[in-house]
């Protein structure tokens, strides 16, 4: 009688897990169908623990972070994904956040002014003004002036010329390997759009380390143009660099 007993406990109980088993499949089933953080947070609470706890701790955070990273791209600032990057120092965004606040700060840097070329004529000379002290000013007598010698200007690049821009597709702190990976997974995703360019990796110190930068070269400024147009439309890193002034 107690075998009897023990068997039918045995039974009942294997019963209890299998349907137990069977209702946390069920439920899990409807979170992924769903698919929503809402969703995968209500199984959590009904499944603290069980078998597919981990994955839905992990589906949760991976749709945060995918929520997170459509504000800050809608916002598109530098400060949108700078406080993306205290969020998140590491998922599946991260690298791409760095670069576009990278990318943000090498594009906003101001151009320094250039230099008087020396031996340049003062503007009042050029004018035939007198400066001031001279003897003209002071009713003394004015030496002729002599032709001044310009020196030859430095030769500058011409900025509708062939080869003068460039694009910046990225910058990385892991080192030119990383840059390197960009433009072979670029070339790969847009073949046609990317064909025949040249590409190289600068190296550049900043105040948070050293970072490199990814550029294709060779462009002219429409070139340049229609190349950013089509990848920041696929939300993907990109601006004109503008020919270096020697």
């Amino acid at each position: 009688m107690n075998g009897k007993k023990i068997l039918l406990s045995v039974c009942c109980a294997l019963v209890l897990a299998m349907t137990g088993c069977s209702r946390q499949q069920s439920d899990w089933q409807k979170a992924r169908e769903t698919n929503t953080a809402d969703g995968y947070e209500q199984f959590l609470k009904k499944y603290p623990t069980g078998e597919f706890t981990t994955q839905a701790r992990a589906r949760v955070k991976e749709l945060y972070e995918e929520r997170d990273w459509q504000k800050a791209r809608d916002l598109d600032t530098s400060e949108a994904y700078q406080a993306f990057l205290k969020q998140y120092p590491e998922g599946k965004w991260t690298e791409e956040a760095r670069i576009r606040v990278e990318n943000f700060t090498l594009a906003q840097a101001p151009v320094g002014a250039a230099a008087p070329a020396p031996g340049a004529t003062p503007p009042n000379a050029a004018s035939g003004a007198p400066a001031p002290g001279s003897g003209a000013a002071s009713g003394g007598v004015t030496p002729i002036a002599k032709p001044a010698v310009m020196p030859a200007p430095a030769p500058r690049p011409n900025p509708g010329a062939a080869g003068a821009y460039a694009v910046q597709l990225g910058a990385f702190k892991s080192g030119a390997g990383a840059a390197h990976e960009r433009w072979a997974r670029l070339q790969r995703a847009y073949p046609s759009l990317l064909a025949g360019l040249a590409s190289k990796v600068l190296p550049r110190n900043t105040a948070s380390g050293r970072l490199y930068r990814l550029q294709a070269t060779g462009l002219t400024l429409k070139h340049a143009r229609a190349i950013c147009s089509r990848l920041t439309a696929k939300s993907e890193a990109c601006f004109v660099v503008a020919p270096t002034r020697s």
